[in-house]
């Protein structure tokens, strides 16, 4: 069972939430390079990490060159702050962020029946970043099998890849798992390699093409509904 993060399990809207954690690493390392040009670079960055095939080098990995590059720095002149944001400010980004009322419940009858849990986080963050987030969601990283952060993966979303390298870590086969997820184009495009999916509609996202097979969709209370009464998408295993 793969979940989302953002506007599945943690109840949050994602793209203000870029907006201010851009807006606050910018200014937290300002004294070593101009807010505008991090933002640039980081934006840049990561659109290489999503578009990178090659499975023999981490997110991490790709985002490390390009965006040193770009800022014309070396690691050691940027990294230390940025980790130090993440130890120091990242935390202070919650604000009003809330746990969804069903994420705790649903992790816990997922677990009961037996199921390996993987959050399928898109993985353009870093670990420090995905597991503070998870915090945010009521959720311990022990409950999951897998959780797909910068330096464990090799693809992002939407690329099919990334749904089958997260099989070939829980030794699990596409037509075995289902990803719940409100994105549209990210998250359902897991059926394309075979999974179930299920589409959680509080948050949801879609841009309109392209459109993926959705086999049920419903809040996330619905879903849990769905889950303890092995109704719905549960009906048949």
């Amino acid at each position: 069972m793969l979940f989302d993060l953002d506007g599945t399990l943690l109840a949050i809207d994602t793209e203000a939430f870029i907006r201010r954690y851009m807006k606050r690493l910018g200014e937290y390392t300002a004294a070593i390079i101009d807010p505008d040009v991090l933002v640039t670079s980081l934006w840049t960055a990561t659109k290489h990490v999503i578009a990178d095939e090659d499975a023999a080098t981490t997110n991490a990995q790709v985002f490390e060159e390009v965006f040193l590059k770009l800022c014309n720095l070396s690691r050691d002149e940027i990294w230390p702050s940025i980790d130090r944001f993440y130890e120091e400010e990242f935390p202070l980004l919650r604000e009003d962020i809330q746990p969804h009322p069903a994420t705790a419940k649903v992790v816990e009858e997922a677990k009961r029946q037996g199921y390996k849990l993987v959050i399928a986080t898109n993985a353009v963050f870093p670990e420090a970043a995905i597991m503070e987030r998870m915090k945010w969601a009521g959720i311990d990283a022990s409950s999951f099998d897998w959780v797909t952060v910068f330096e464990n993966s090799h693809f992002c979303k939407p690329n099919p890849k990334y749904y089958e390298e997260i099989c070939e870590q829980i030794g699990m086969k596409p037509e075995q798992c289902i990803m719940i997820g409100n994105d549209m184009q990210q998250d359902m495009v897991a059926s394309e390699i075979g999974m179930r999916t299920f589409f959680v509609t509080d948050y949801k996202i879609d841009r309109g093409a392209p459109q993926y097979r959705v086999d049920a969709s419903g809040t996330l209370d619905q879903f849990g509904e769905q889950l303890t009464s092995r109704s719905g998408i549960f009906s048949v295993r």
